[in-house]
């Protein structure tokens, strides 16, 4: 499937379908026990990490002009923005969860 963005073609196919889901597993998967303390699971790992690859590379890169790149290795470069963009989302929603630690009584 071949999409535009902004005028430049973008192709999807199943290979970049499998480097997204890899990217996003190891985001997620590190971004989960850096803000979390523990892991999702396998499919909200990889969520987590699509999700905050599209945090960082949008807000991030887009709108903050702030990118790592790794020269030569764009893999390696996507999963260290993809990861920070995971646990920063990741402590987002850790920050506004209705889940807080209540007191017990003695």
């Amino acid at each position: 499937m071949v999409i535009s963005i902004n005028g430049s073609p973008v192709t999807i196919d199943f290979d970049s379908l499998l480097v997204w889901a890899l990217v996003g597993l190891v985001a997620g998967f590190l971004a989960s026990h850096v803000a979390l303390g523990h892991g999702l699971g396998l499919f909200w790992d990889i969520i987590v990490g699509i999700v905050g690859a599209l945090f960082g590379g949008i807000v991030l890169a887009g709108f903050l002009h702030f990118n790592i790149a790794v020269a030569g290795h764009p893999i390696i470069s996507a999963m260290i923005m993809a990861f920070i963009g995971a646990a920063i989302l990741l402590i987002i929603v850790r920050l506004f969860s209705g889940r807080g630690y209540r007191r017990r009584a003695f």
